[in-house]
């Protein structure tokens, strides 16, 4: 008996190690579309000042730097790559077709660069996607403000780094992920606004060109527009400020009341001095 209860107690025991052995948590095989997702996204740097030395070359081929397009106006800055298959140029229409509906045009209220963010890609290839975009647009003056760059992966990166527009190459797809939006720049190179995904509102769009302008750009009205909305930075639209409209409407009103008191007093007077004239 004690010899069958030493074997059935050495079975339990070598079936339990085993057992432990067979079960032991294995380490999780690395997941390259996790860190895919880590790795883009626009971050938001509001009012951070963009390197305006950085080197690139325009769609002719001429080597150009950031600050040739900045000092007078807002610039509108995109961050795609011209062979992209499906994002980039989602976001191009996205931007075609506010760009339609505004009645400003790139080179008179604001300029628009856009730089590709894969540094084997060509001269001759931007000024393909420029002209093709340009005649979509519809507008050929607008081809002074529309300015199409590539460059090198040290100055592609050090814009993308300053705007937080975080992007990686895939070698798996031989594509780059990137996240889709625009951003707005200050006639000085300072970040301004920032709009999101493939659709852009033309009113955001407009009110944000005024805004980056500070003040240089817009009719009267649209200022006074401006005035009763406000930027959200989470949501990168615009939204209507009540108590601004209401401070606007109470303006109104003094101002029509304040006018009609005038005006009384003012036939008062002038019916007075008549009356005056008259008996005299």
């Amino acid at each position: 008996m004690r010899t069958i209860a030493c074997v059935v107690a050495i079975w339990l025991v070598l079936g339990s190690v085993a057992s432990a052995q067979f079960w032991q948590p294995r380490e999780p095989e690395k997941d390259t579309n996790v860190s895919l997702t880590r790795d883009v996204s626009i971050e938001q740097k509001l009012n951070e000042q963009v390197p305006l030395d950085l080197t690139f070359r325009d769609e002719s081929g001429q080597t150009v730097t950031l600050r040739q397009y900045f000092g007078k106006k807002p610039v509108l800055l995109t961050l795609v790559y011209y062979e992209c298959p499906s994002l980039c140029g989602l976001v191009l229409q996205g931007l075609l077709k506010s760009l339609r509906v505004i009645n400003y045009t790139p080179g008179e209220q604001f300029e628009i660069v856009t730089v590709s963010i894969s540094p084997t890609e060509t001269p001759e290839l931007a000024a393909a996607k420029k002209a093709n975009f340009l005649k979509e647009y519809g507008r050929q003056d607008a081809a002074a403000g529309w300015h199409w760059l590539t460059g090198d992966e040290k100055n592609i990166r050090a814009l993308a780094d300053a705007v937080g527009f975080r992007y990686v190459y895939d070698p798996k797809t031989k594509q780059y992920a990137h996240a889709a939006g625009i951003m707005l720049l200050t006639p000085s190179g300072k970040i301004s606004r920032y709009f999101y995904g493939i659709e852009y509102s033309p009113r955001d769009l407009r009110l944000g060109i005024i805004d980056a302008s500070q003040g240089k750009v817009g009719s009267l009205v649209e200022k006074v527009i401006l005035f009763c909305y406000q930027y959200d930075p989470t949501t990168g639209k615009y939204s209507l400020l009540v108590v601004r409209l209401i401070q606007l409407g109470g303006l109104l009103t003094l101002l029509i009341l304040g006018g009609f008191i005038g005006t009384m007093f003012y036939r008062e007077r002038t019916a007075r001095t008549r009356k005056g004239v008259s008996q005299a």
